[in-house]
């Protein structure tokens, strides 16, 4: 496709690197305020029986997406399947295969970030939107950390540790 959207902009002052660590960023919040919902016992009596574990399992969920954008943003950061798998319990070949198609999908919503819809209208974004609008993700980020972080000491938490591209001349 060749028009532009109004995000590709912001999408070439960051490396690749760091919207895969935007989109880990953000799948690791989803995972902490799923766990923080575990965590208060007001409110147990009003769940059904067995609730606790559907907000466990849904956890489990949330917590393999961020194993995925964790491990999309190791490779895009040069690590290498060796170096991923010591944390894994499984072989470097195995890790490849079981991660094969979400890095391909990575791949391809990166270098095309939107797709039209069927009426050929509308832009659907293929990227996870932290990635496909990095200046919207860094400001929520950015929030989010500096609200919930007790011990960070930085008003840019998460936007400032972000590997930008260098500029083209």
């Amino acid at each position: 496709m060749t028009e532009t959207t109004p995000y590709d902009a912001d999408r070439a002052r960051f490396t690749r690197q760091a919207p895969a660590r935007l989109v880990l960023c953000d799948h690791a919040v989803d995972v902490a305020d799923g766990a923080a919902g575990l965590v208060a016992t007001e409110h147990d009596p009003d769940a059904r029986p067995g609730g606790r574990v559907s907000q466990a399992v849904q956890l489990l969920e949330l917590t393999e997406r961020a194993l995925v954008s964790a491990v999309i943003y190791e490779r895009e950061r040069g690590s290498s399947w060796a170096e991923i798998t010591q944390y894994l319990g499984i072989g470097p070949a195995e890790a490849e295969r079981r991660f094969a198609a979400k890095l391909a999908g990575w791949d391809t919503a990166f270098d095309v970030p939107y797709r039209l819809d069927d009426t050929g209208r509308k832009r659907i974004p293929q990227l996870p939107t932290a990635a496909y609008d990095p200046a919207w993700a860094c400001t929520q980020l950015d929030r989010w950390a500096g609200n919930r972080l007790i011990l960070v000491d930085n008003e840019h938490p998460v936007s400032s540790g972000l590997v930008m591209a260098v500029p083209k001349t």
